[in-house]
């Protein structure tokens, strides 16, 4: 009973577990299951469950403090909650009967009665008897908990009957029952409670199990519970229903049947069992021991509970299962990874089908065990199989263990492969039979869609047999060869017409009229037709073609390495050992430097990187370059570095030159800002000039990661800030290099700072003479086309095999010295070998007194080149021909090789020049002697050559002025400027349109100090004579020879000629003082090429004239007077009345000319591109000097000639050498009216409004009508969303947008690749939000229609003149409406867009009224040349703010705002009397054609210096 004490506590009760016991007679061989029921109940973990107790003890064991000399165990006890909440404890006891294992006979106990008497007792007595708990305990009682039974008595408070209803052991059932029902008599005596329980349940016998519960129905109050204490099952239920029946308070259990309990208890272990499972497969590798993953789970409730039902070794077997799996599934992936790896070894071993056709499996094991390669695939391993050593776990070994190859998969694999070999054998000779097919195709052509040729192959034997995908990539490959032959062929075309490319003015961009002359030449050529289905490629082609022709570098040179200049350099680099002459070389004084201070300039650590890599290259800080070696002091200083200007320059470091690198837009940028800081700060200490001049270079570093992807945007945007900067720029060479700089960059970047060095010694020092500019007494120039096909030692055989060739002064790669008797002395003559597009920038501006030119008789672009370069020569200049080719024979033999050497012999015929040959076969054209006749002509010239050369040297220097740019500090190379907008953030165009370093018009009041030369070129007024006719300079680099006297010049250099007229129309209207003009053009029956001045003994000489070789006319005050086409001479009271009487007798002086007028040839060549593309025009209008047009367009005209379209290529190439003959004049003077009246007759016509053409490519989307570039799906066109998206996301507070233009090429750019591929990302392309806003608004300019319809523009204006606001809003409103869908829709999207730009004034600038006025004109377009349109611009302009302001309004029925005011974001004025009146209508001129707008270069576009 339940002991009572003053402190509540949980009840306790009692039970005795009985049933039948006794010998091996009385039970059988086995119990009724009492000891398992209790081992459950009380310890149901698994782990804690034995299935085995004995009750055969030996004497000590019964003896035991366990056992106690008892006949019953004490299991403990259990503390249980019931549904109610309330606990109990319950405390088991078990009734048996313990068997001597020596007797087999019941031990002797204190109590001698009978079981059944003994098991009904309701008082147990056992002092310091311990709790039992398995079999293993008797006799080790220590090592397992020892708890006492309480108090070493207990009153027992219930009885569970335990009935065995398996099939038994030997024990018959009835006796069973027998003696439970004797039991049961017995017990019932006690009044106690009793339950039976049906134990062993799990093997149960049905009719064992109803004769239970009618035994039990026959009894009163008697209740069957069944239970499996194997399973756990209604274990707990038949304790709690005793108790229960002990306390009425308790809810009534619910006795379950043992099948659904049964059940349930296995839904509960399933479900634990698949939670472990799926922990347990979390563990991957099967390296993984059950200690250690056992301790990882421990805590885990899903573990526990598993462990809890199913025990530790089934959780154990489940474990190592999973891991026997891991391992079988990764012997499986290795077996598979060898299995898929045999056929590359295959391929490899045995590729060749003729070998192993015939041979079995086993043979070919024997063949590859002896190829050399065997071990790299193959490992044989000494313990076999290979699945159970440990080369299963060798990962990282791939060869396949050859005992795999023994197995049925290998020897499949093996036959596949030779089947493949076979299949593949036959689909590469069907490959190449369809390829052969497809080139007797004629009319494929490059570009052509292959769904267009299939239709005319799908019966070919080949095609049918190879896939599609096989067809394709043949297809593929054939157009891939077509394409590229073309272009080939398309690039030499375009080599052979040199003449078009380098024959007008320096334009790097081209005017829509000059690249429309440029298409009608090429498009009669059928290697033009043949690239039609490509033009954009074609054009790009075409574009890259004349950005190198006007900025050439050996570099971006056309041919790659077959330039001639590398070429050449590294001929001579292995020919020729670089003497020491004692000559000063080509860096002057920076000869004597023997040490170079560095200051490396870079962001994010770049600094170091480079400085590191130079001193990789280095030996103890001594860099060899160029034959010498030089000492290198670096300073690597981080961009960010506050420090920067204070370690720049110190007393102990000056630098001679400053390494700026980058790698990203944003570091060079960064770059940039530093730079413009260190000039800035150099501008305040002048009295320091090397501070003033100290050299930048700018140095990509490589990208290792990419590829990429954004190096051209890099390349060009460091080129553009070098050329604002006029500084190098050093790009990544071509290849493929591992380190982020490359040797070759940094040798290119130490030699600029050489240079600079020089440059800075050549400004302060003297004017030299020209016997001490160098050595040489002869400096010829060699010049070769890239890509001639013939080696570059054959044209330098007759030098280099020559015993008195040596090497030229260090430095100079491309040149050598000739020791040579000329006449009756020894001649040192220096040879420079150039190509073509390097020499091009000697012609003018280095002295050389003779040029060889070399041509291959087997290319005519070769030919081609020769024309345009020689065209452009000086007539002074003596020229040595050269034609190479095989043989002799071939003259014979070869009708293209025929005409070309009679094209050149007859050209050097036409000029006196030299011509002769060289063959690759012969040797005697090797010897120098063949060029001794050509240095004996230059030898006899060379004083006339100097003199005119000083002479213009000395014109040059003779005038100072303000320099437009500071020089670079390069003093060999040329400066590339371009003129920056005031609104344009971004950099310059990559060419700039009116050439470098170019002054478009002097202010007004220095407009006395400059005159017109005969090419319509300024120069500044001096009074030294000139003696030749001026080139154009073009924009290259010049070769390492002989410089120019070194004196003060001037950077107001040429300008076009044809642009010039243009401008001087402008300034034209209020001449002053202009003096009378006298035009200079031969009649027409005269032959360009007789017209050439006359030597200056045939002109009158005044006093104060310098005696020289070519003279041009003075004024009294000895000064030069050069006006367009004609020459002026101002005398006292001469000036009404033209040329004096001095000047008319002078009518034959002869004057320096270029080649092409002397050569019918040259001269034809050049006239045959004008008249081709001006056939309509006579050769009387070919040959109209500008006077005439200089005359029509200053008579009164109304148009600003700076705006108006002007015919600006009647001044080009065909002009001859201009004479002063005063009879040609007059005969000229009298044609000219007529011509001025025809020229001015289609002025008065009334023109139709065309907007001016901006593209100057094909495009099927650009230009568009807006209908066709929508869908009813898609209302907005696909550009408009990219560009309104990408300035929404980036560039929404962009100060200036739409304002400030962006680059122009960048725009292009734009529209171009999204020309190719729609889906193109604005994001990748690394363009600025100007330059996209840029391409927005030419979008709309280029559409054939205007979004606000033309036939709506009236009644737009007419209801902006209604007063009240609210009626204006809502009429304004209903005329929207009636825009065309399609219109409508852009419309409210474009405008919405504006609407949330103008939202972000604040930060933009770009206020409603601001955009307005930027895009009014685009979007409503009006006609510019009508006059009366210029008074309602302003209304126009109304028009779109209102629509911008009032936005919500007009398109999504929102309210009407109060719009802002106009100078809400201005400081108020400080006399609001003096405020200008806000409506007063803006004017705005016509629209400007892009060709002709030119803008004033400003002093320094980046505010550096």
């Amino acid at each position: 009973m339940m002991a009572k004490n003053k402190e509540p506590r949980p009840p306790s009760y009692a039970v005795s577990v009985v049933g039948l016991s006794g010998t091996e007679k009385d039970k059988g061989n086995c119990g009724v299951g009492k000891s398992c029921l209790c081992n459950r109940f009380v310890r149901s973990k698994a782990d804690e469950y034995y299935p085995e107790h004995t009750s055969v003890l030996s004497t000590i064991d019964f003896g035991g403090r366990v056992v106690n000399n008892d006949h019953f165990l004490y299991w403990g006890d259990v503390t249980q909650s019931g549904e109610d909440g309330i606990e109990c404890r319950i405390h088991v006891i078990e009734q048996t009967e313990f068997i001597d294992d020596q007797t087999f006979l019941p031990h002797r106990s204190t109590n001698l009665q009978p079981y059944i008497k003994r098991a009904a007792a309701s008082k147990l007595q056992s002092a310091e008897k311990l709790m039992y708990i398995c079999t293993d305990q008797l006799g080790l009682e220590q090592d397992f908990e020892q708890k006492q039974m309480p108090e070493g008595k207990l009153n027992i408070d219930g009885f569970l009957l335990c009935i065995d209803v398996s099939q038994g052991c030997n024990r018959k059932f009835d006796d069973q029952l027998k003696f439970v029902n004797n039991l049961y008599i017995q017990l019932s005596k006690s009044k106690k409670p009793i339950i039976i329980a049906a134990t062993k349940c799990d093997e149960c016998v049905d009719h064992y199990l109803r004769e239970v519960q009618a035994f039990a129905s026959n009894k009163k109050n008697l209740v069957v519970v069944e239970t499996s204490a194997r399973f756990n099952v209604n274990v707990e239920t038949c304790f709690t229903a005793l108790v229960q029946m002990m306390d009425k308070t308790r809810g009534k259990p619910k006795i379950i049947p043992y099948l659904d309990a049964y059940k349930t208890q296995r839904q509960l272990v399933v479900t634990a069992t698949d939670k472990f499972e799926k922990l347990v497969q979390t563990v991957r590798d099967y390296h993984a021991t059950w200690k250690t993953v056992s301790n990882k789970l421990k805590n885990h409730p899903d573990y526990e509970e598993y462990i809890n039902l199913e025990g530790t070794k089934k959780a154990k077997n489940t474990f190592s299962k999973h891991i026997e799996q891991l391992k079988q599934e990764h012997i499986r992936k290795r077996k598979e990874e060898y299995i898929n790896a045999l056929p590359r070894a295959l391929n490899t071993l045995l590729s060749n089908l003729d070998e192993i056709e015939l041979l079995s499996w086993s043979e070919a094991l024997k063949v590859m065990e002896k190829r050399p390669d065997f071990q790299s695939y193959f490992v044989v391993l000494e313990k076999i199989p290979w699945d159970e050593t440990d080369h299963i776990d060798k990962v990282n070994d791939r060869r396949i263990p050859f005992d795999l190859l023994s197995t049925l998969e290998a020897e499949k694999v093996y036959q596949n492969h030779v089947q493949h070999l076979i299949s593949e054998k036959r689909r590469v000779e069907m490959k190449e039979k369809f390829k052969k097919t497809l080139e007797k195709i004629q009319f494929i052509s490059p570009g052509q869609p292959w769904e267009e040729v299939i239709c005319f192959v799908v019966e070919d034997e080949a095609f049918k047999y190879i896939t599609d995908a096989d067809s394709k990539e043949v297809y593929g490959r054939h157009q891939r060869e077509i394409v590229e032959k073309a272009k080939e062929e398309f690039q030499e075309m375009l080599f052979e017409h040199s003449e078009l490319f380098y024959d007008l003015d320096l334009n790097a961009t081209p005017s829509t009229d000059k690249m429309s002359e440029i298409h009608a030449v090429l498009s009669e050529e059928p290697r033009y037709k043949a690239l039609q289905k490509l033009a954009p490629d074609r054009e790009s082609l075409l574009l890259k073609h004349i950005g190198f022709v006007y900025h050439p570098t050996k570099e971006t040179c056309l041919s790659g390495q077959n330039c001639m200049d590398i070429k050449v350099e590294e001929l001579l680099a292995n020919s020729l050992l670089q003497l020491d002459h004692g000559r000063s070389n080509l860096y002057h004084d920076s000869a004597n430097i023997d040490k170079i201070n560095l200051f490396i300039l870079g962001k994010d650590g770049l600094a170091q990187e480079l400085a590191n890599e130079i001193r990789t290259q280095s030996t103890d800080d001594e860099y060899a370059l160029d034959g010498k070696i030089y000492e290198l002091d670096l300073r690597p200083v981080d961009a960010k570095s506050p420090y920067l200007l204070t370690q720049l320059w110190t007393s102990a470091f000056k630098p001679h030159g400053c390494f700026c690198v980058f790698n990203s837009i944003e570091s060079l940028t960064f770059i940039g800002e530093c730079i413009a800081k260190i000039r800035a700060e150099a501008s305040q200490i002048r009295r320091d000039k090397y501070m003033a001049n100290l050299s930048f270079t700018l140095i990509l570093a490589n990208q290792r990661d990419s590829v990429s992807k954004n190096l051209p945007i890099l390349r060009h945007q460091g080129q553009q800030l070098a050329n604002k900067l006029q500084c190098p720029f050093v790009d990544v060479p071509a290849g493929t290099y591992p380190r982020k700089f490359n040797e070759a960059q940094i040798k290119q970047a130490l030699r600029g700072v050489l240079e600079a060095v020089k440059h800075n010694f050549d400004v302060v020092s003297p004017v030299p003479t020209i016997k001490d500019l160098s050595e040489a007494d002869l400096r010829i120039v060699m010049c070769a086309m890239c890509g001639d096909p013939f080696s570059v030692d054959l044209i330098l055989s007759p030098f280099l095999d020559s015993h008195s060739c040596s090497a030229a002064q260090a430095g100079q790669n491309n040149s050598l010295m000739l020791d040579k008797i000329i006449g009756e002395k020894r001649r040192r003559i220096q040879i420079t070998i150039l190509s073509y597009h390097s020499s091009i920038g000697v012609r003018k501006d280095e002295l050389v007194h003779g040029y060889i030119l070399v041509y291959s008789a087997k290319r005519k672009a070769s030919m081609g080149m020769l024309r345009a370069f020689l065209s452009e020569v000086q007539d002074t200049i003596p020229v040595q021909l050269v034609a190479v080719t095989d043989s002799q024979a071939d003259f014979f033999e070869n009708e293209a090789i025929k005409e070309l050497m009679t094209e050149g012999e007859h050209i050097a015929t036409e000029i006196t020049a030299k011509f002769t040959a060289l063959y690759s076969l012969s040797q005697y054209h090797r010897q120098t002697e063949v060029f001794t006749l050509f240095f004996s002509d230059v030898l006899e010239k060379k004083n006339m050559i100097e003199s005119s050369y000083m002479s213009d040297s000395t014109r040059e220097s003779t005038h100072t002025s303000e320099d437009v740019f500071p020089r670079s500090p390069r003093g060999g190379s040329l400066d590339y400027n371009y003129p920056d907008s005031e609104d344009d953030a971004e950099g310059p165009p990559p060419y700039s349109p009116i050439g470098d370093d170019v002054r478009l018009l002097p202010a007004p009041s220095d407009r006395s100090k400059y005159r017109l030369d005969l090419e319509g070129n300024e120069y500044p007024v001096h009074s030294t004579p000139i003696n030749c006719h001026d080139h154009e300079r073009n924009h290259k680099v010049p070769p390492p020879i002989k410089p120019k006297p070194l004196v003060p010049r001037t950077n107001v250099k040429k300008l076009d000629p044809n642009l010039l007229k243009t401008i001087e129309a402008g300034i034209g209207k209020n001449p002053r003082r202009q003096p009378s003009r006298v035009t200079a053009a031969p009649p027409e029956d005269t032959d360009p090429s007789d017209n050439y001045a006359e030597p200056i003994d045939t002109i009158y000489k005044h006093k104060g004239f310098a005696d020289d070789i070519y003279a041009v006319p003075e004024d009294s005050q000895n000064r030069i007077i050069k006006v367009q086409n004609s020459i002026v001479i101002n005398t006292q009271g001469e000036e009404e009345n033209g040329f004096s009487d001095r000047v008319s007798k002078s009518h034959g002086e002869r004057r320096p000319s270029k080649y092409k007028y002397k050569s019918k040839t040259l001269f034809s060549k050049a006239k045959s591109y004008y008249r081709r593309t001006h056939s309509d025009a006579s050769d009387d209008e070919a040959f109209t000097t500008s006077k005439t047009k200089w005359k029509g367009r200053h008579r009164g005209s109304e148009e600003d000639p700076l705006l108006s379209p002007v015919e600006t290529w009647k001044g080009g190439i065909d002009n001859p050498a201009i004479t002063s003959d005063q009879e040609l004049d007059d005969k000229k003077m009298k044609k000219k009216p007529h011509k001025v009246k025809e020229d001015k007759k289609p002025k008065k016509k009334t023109k139709t409004f065309n907007p001016p053409i901006r593209r100057n490519w094909e495009s099927n989307y650009f230009g568009m009508p807006l209908q066709d570039l929508v869908t009813p799906e898609k209302p907005i066109p696909l550009f408009v969303e990219k560009c309104v998206q990408f300035i929404e996301d980036t560039g929404l507070c962009t100060e200036g947008l739409y304002r400030v233009s962006g680059n122009k090429t960048d725009q292009d750019n734009i529209q171009k690749q999204f020309d190719q591929d729609h889906n193109i990302s604005l994001e990748s392309m690394g363009v600025t939000v100007n330059a996209v806003a840029g391409a927005l608004k030419a979008f709309f300019a280029d559409l054939p229609d205007p979004l606000v319809p033309y036939s709506l523009h009236q009644e737009l204006l007419e209801t902006s003149k209604i007063m009240d606001k609210t009626e204006r809003l809502h009429e304004l409103k209903e005329i929207v409406k009636k825009f065309h869908p399609v219109n409508y829709d852009v419309f409210r999207y474009i405008i919405t867009h504006l609407n949330r730009v103008s939202q972000q004034y604040k930060t933009n600038l770009m206020t409603a009224d601001n955009l307005s006025i930027c895009f009014w004109p685009t979007l409503m377009r009006p006609d510019f040349e009508n006059r009366e349109l210029l008074s309602t611009t302003k209304i126009h302009q109304s028009v779109i703010e209102t629509f911008i302001q009032q936005c919500q309004f007009f398109f999504y029925n929102g309210e009407i705002v109060e719009a802002p005011n106009p100078v809400a974001c201005q400081p108020p004025p400080s006399n609001p009397v003096q405020m200008v009146e806000p409506m007063v209508p803006l004017q705005l001129p016509p629209p400007l054609q892009p060709q002709l707008i030119q803008s004033q270069l400003p002093a320094d576009p980046l505010g550096i210096i």
